[in-house]
């Protein structure tokens, strides 16, 4: 089992990292390898919105016009069996250098049908840190489960952290880890197509 682990944070000793490293300690105990990716440490520019509908050959093609990182990272998340989105809460949302990359992930990913979330797709947490005074985390959850449906994942488990039970939370985090190995999925029937 190969679990990656995107941050969306810059400090590789920050408290995001750590809970990148609660999360992997938890995976290596169940037997399971894990890799993460640190966003702000690669080139990816922001979407472009291509064509005068806003669109572009993610449309037709699945794939992005723009020559950076994103590709090479694109491809981790395909073939990971599941992905963790580690998220610092910056102004009660998404941190950029997440922001950028989720927008082209989910207009280069399978289109999703609108209706209600279905399992199928990668098992995927998200967790938010709020820094701070540790708001906002729950909200930032619910705007990144948007994105990470909206690309076609299987959200298995949003969790708010704030600094302030940090400490606690990371003995969640590393059992969440070990759950994560076990390749769970959100119960969801996923119906014939």
């Amino acid at each position: 089992m190969q679990i990656l682990m995107l941050s969306g944070s810059r400090n590789r000793e920050g408290r995001t990292a750590q809970i990148i490293e609660a999360i992997g300690r938890g995976v290596v105990k169940a037997g399971g390898k894990w890799e993460s990716v640190f966003l702000t440490e690669h080139n990816i520019e922001k979407c472009r919105q291509c064509e005068k509908d806003g669109w572009g050959i993610c449309r037709r093609e699945q794939r992005c016009v723009i020559k950076d990182d994103f590709d090479e990272i694109a491809a981790k998340v395909k073939a990971a069996d599941a992905v963790v989105f580690a998220n610092p809460v910056y102004f009660g949302d998404l941190s950029e250098s997440m922001r950028a990359f989720l927008d082209r992930l989910r207009r280069t990913g399978p289109r999703i049908p609108a209706g209600p979330p279905r399992a199928g797709g990668t098992p995927a947490i998200g967790v938010c840190l709020a820094g701070g005074g540790g708001g906002n985390a729950p909200t930032c959850c619910v705007s990144l489960e948007k994105v990470m449906l909206s690309c076609g994942f299987d959200v298995v488990d949003m969790i708010p952290v704030r600094r302030q039970n940090l400490e606690f939370k990371k003995k969640l985090l590393e059992l969440t880890g070990e759950w994560l190995v076990t390749k769970p999925n959100s119960g969801e029937h996923v119906p014939p197509r």
